[in-house]
């Protein structure tokens, strides 16, 4: 029966956590949306400003699963590079740290309070932004109940005998210990296909004092792993290039764990030498109230080292997935798809109608070749049979560009969105309609024209007339 208890009392605290996270991150992309676009808009090649991108994003977002869906489905679409992308997966991996120090906060303490702030202003506030900032405090709260709850649920592991044999190895100072812990954090995080999660699960049996901090800083370093799986699975069904920017994630993470436990045991003393207090202290009730920090800390310090190690190399990892996952189908002509891969769920409105709105900008550079080839077919310096099919090509694309596009973005508006994003959503629908209708006047105005100009119907002030359409 106790540990049933333990059981549901931790899945309980567990959830809510979910859901404190995810109405936060919710949250925080509805008032910060025009700013994703802004930051992801005014990515260059640079290397450096492309890490500093993915951490921004991520910091909005609260999520580096979300940033790198994303930036795997901008790749698949052809709107991003390799060497972009893995950029921006390395400022993933930095902003994604921000969520450990917001748990690492005294667990529980402030919890009820922001719940209590935020619910009043989230259900009747009576502005947008009022209700965003009522659900972001609402949404840490939840986070810090969680957590609190979470942490009650442990206690009783403490005076349990068996558990703490069976968990015994893996609090051995020793590197088999150490691997231990990386690959039982890393298989957790691919089952619960969150490293917030699991960093949370962490830090609550951390400062419930069932481990100590060096299992728990390994635990972490396994964490960062597994979180890869995200991207891997969303790049299933995707192009060669997203299949690319997922494993240079995976390895970059990989490596980079490598090294750390390379030297683990400098790692953990270089960690409690700039963060003050014994990680270990006990309380008389059995608490570790500064362990969190700790783990914080050794989170962050991971993730920017591994960062700072490989960024001069960022070139040689592109070049290096890309001669482990060749183009078996090189010299053919890739089909692009929607941006959007795998499930929905993974992307809130801010960041789903930011790759709805690259999708239309696709759709409009198409119509933009369609309209340059046709007048170039109807003036005589491009009339082929194969432009013919060419134009007629175009004019498919932009009809499943058009489909795709209007049943991602109604499936976008079942979220809950503010004003500004279900308008937003409206125009693109409505802007990918006009384009495809374009695209369908051009196509019988090249076929029409074509059938003209062979039997030369057209003549004198008619023919000017018809040629004035493509001036």
């Amino acid at each position: 029966m106790a540990t049933f208890k333990i059981i549901y009392t931790v899945l309980g605290g567990l959830g809510i956590f979910f859901y404190g996270m995810k109405t936060m991150s919710e949250a925080f992309q509805s008032m910060a949306g025009g700013t994703i676009k802004k930051v992801i808009n005014s990515l260059t090649t640079h290397r450096v400003f492309a890490v500093m991108v993915g951490t921004l994003v991520t910091m909005i977002v609260q999520s580096s699963s979300v940033t790198t869906v994303m930036v795997v489905g901008l790749v698949n679409a052809g709107l991003m590079g390799l060497t972009q992308a893995i950029g921006v997966i390395f400022g993933a991996n930095i902003g994604t740290t921000i969520t450990g120090w917001i748990i690492s906060i005294k667990i529980g303490k402030y919890g009820l309070l922001l719940i209590g702030l935020g619910i009043f202003p989230a259900l009747f506030g009576k502005s947008t932004k009022m209700k965003e900032i009522g659900k972001a405090l609402f949404g840490i709260g939840m986070i810090f109940f969680g957590l609190q709850i979470m942490s009650n649920g442990f206690k009783p592991l403490r005076s349990m005998p068996e558990f703490l044999e069976a968990i015994s190895f893996f609090s051995g100072q020793h590197y088999g210990a150490y691997l231990a812990c990386v690959a039982v954090g890393c298989i957790l995080t691919m089952v619960v296909q969150s490293s917030s999660a699991m960093l949370g699960i962490t830090i609550s049996m951390a400062t419930t004092g069932i481990i100590e901090f060096h299992t728990a800083a390994a635990l972490v370093l396994g964490e960062n792993i597994g979180t890869t799986i995200t991207a891997l699975l969303a790049s299933v069904g995707g192009n060669i290039n997203a299949k690319r920017a997922a494993r240079a994630h995976a390895i970059f993470n990989l490596l980079g764990v490598v090294v750390m436990i390379l030297i683990f045991p400098m790692y953990i003393e270089f960690i409690d030498g700039i963060v003050p207090g014994d990680p270990n202290f006990i309380t008389a009730a059995g608490d570790k109230p500064l362990i969190a920090k700790h783990i914080a800390m050794g989170h962050t310090i991971f993730n920017v080292v591994a960062t700072l190690l490989f960024l001069p190399f960022l070139h040689y990892l592109a070049n290096f997935v890309i001669r482990i996952t060749p183009n078996n189908d090189e010299g053919k002509k890739e089909q692009k798809k929607l941006l959007v891969l795998g499930n929905l769920a993974d992307l809130r409105p801010a960041t789903a109608l930011f790759e709805a709105q690259k999708e239309v900008e696709k759709q409009r550079s198409i119509v933009e070749r369609m309209f340059g080839l046709s007048k170039s077919y109807l003036d005589g310096t491009k009339r082929t049979e194969e432009n013919l099919k060419k134009i007629s090509n175009y004019e498919k694309a932009t009809d499943n560009i058009q489909g795709e596009v209007t049943n991602f973005i109604c499936k976008v508006m079942e979220k809950e969105m503010s004003a500004e994003q279900s308008s937003e959503a409206a125009s693109y629908i409505k802007i990918s309609d006009e384009l495809e209708s374009v695209a369908d006047y051009l196509e019988k105005v090249a076929i029409f024209g074509s059938r003209f100009l062979e039997r030369d119907n057209l003549e004198g002030p008619l023919k000017d007339e018809f040629f004035s359409f493509f001036k």
